[in-house]
């Protein structure tokens, strides 16, 4: 008879007039055996954690650490200009509230992050759900739409500033024209963040609309037949089915434009430098748009104030938490209105 494998007992066949007999595999057979199986299941075990382990680690060097060690320069008065560098507690913390810098900044970046990404997040639902129809020339549509997402954003910057000139801008000649007068774009609180937020909503609203558009691919094509039998309008199907179908996807895109809109730095960085080398850093000459992202690079990069400016960053980091997690909540409770 043949021998199983893995070393285990096997019988032979019988002398003639005697029981049938067992022989034993060698210790050495067993032994192997065992490692082999050990090996097995360490392999079946460890090896999931070793996949996922360059992730955690460069996650670790590039994320942990970083907030980590700069939580621990806040703590200190630390400059660039200077080899001493005293341990000053929460000093640069109770300077940074009191510091009405700061709250301006913060304050324009609220208005931008609102003034660029509802418009942004509902005009993207829109052209989602017009390109989710049989149309000609689809893929020309779609590549169309993530063009302005690949263009440099000094290219975007420096084309909008001529478009919003106060002198020879195409959109001054235009209100002008239609007797409404110039505006300085540039020096106005609400006027430079409309401004921003017209740049920013060119850039994202495309991008946005395509991830709403491969959504909208997997609702079954069924369900909008049906409603559309049922004599329901386009916006109707909109609101009714489309929206309750993607709720996962909407929240996701809420969530990453709420946190791009807390960072936004290029845009009213260039957008300064458009009117002096002194407005770029601060947003303006009168601050009237530096964003947080902005003052920061300004403490850091200009005074090279690094124990202040990872105070500002570390506020920065909680108040994105907060209006993240106020955007997730108030997403949740609209996912109420439309199961309604």
């Amino acid at each position: 008879m043949a021998s199983p494998p893995g070393g285990s007992l096997r019988t032979v066949a019988p002398s003639p007039g005697g029981p049938p007999s067992t022989v034993h595999p060698p210790a050495r057979t067993r032994a192997a055996s065992g490692w082999r199986s050990r090996l097995h299941r360490l392999d079946r075990q460890a090896s999931p954690y070793a996949y996922v382990a360059p992730f955690f680690l460069l996650f670790a060097a590039f994320g942990v650490f970083p907030l980590i060690y700069t939580a621990w320069v806040s703590l200190h008065d630390w400059n660039l200009l200077s080899s001493d560098n005293p341990f000053i507690g929460l000093d640069n913390y109770k300077a940074l509230f009191a510091d009405g810098y700061f709250w301006n900044a913060a304050f324009n970046t609220l208005s931008i992050g609102v003034l660029s990404a509802v418009p942004q997040l509902l005009l993207a639902l829109v052209l989602a759900h017009l390109l989710n129809r049989p149309l000609r020339a689809q893929t020309l549509f779609r590549i169309t739409l993530l063009l302005p997402n690949v263009t440099s954003v000094v290219a975007v910057v420096v084309i909008f500033s001529q478009l919003f000139g106060r002198d020879f801008g195409l959109i001054n000649l235009v209100l002008d024209g239609l007797g409404f007068g110039r505006i300085n774009w540039q020096a106005g609180v609400a006027t430079s963040h409309v401004a921003i937020a017209v740049m920013i909503m060119w850039r994202w609203t495309g991008y946005n609309a395509l991830i709403y558009l491969a959504a909208m691919q997997a609702v079954p094509k069924e369900i909008y037949e049906a409603a559309t039998l049922d004599g329901a309008s386009s916006l109707k199907q909109l609101w009714g089915i489309t929206l309750p179908m993607i709720r996962p996807t909407v929240i996701f895109t809420v969530i990453v434009t709420t946190i791009g809109s807390m960072q936004i730095i290029a845009e009213p960085l260039l957008f300064g430098a458009q009117v002096s080398n002194g407005a770029a850093a601060t947003g303006g000459t009168d601050r009237q748009f530096q964003t947080l992202a902005l003052y920061l690079y300004e403490k850091g990069f200009r005074s090279f104030e690094f124990g202040y400016a990872s105070a500002a960053a570390w506020m920065m980091f909680l108040l994105v938490v907060v209006v993240v997690a106020f955007n997730y909540l108030v997403v949740r409770r609209m996912r109420g209105g439309l199961d309604a």
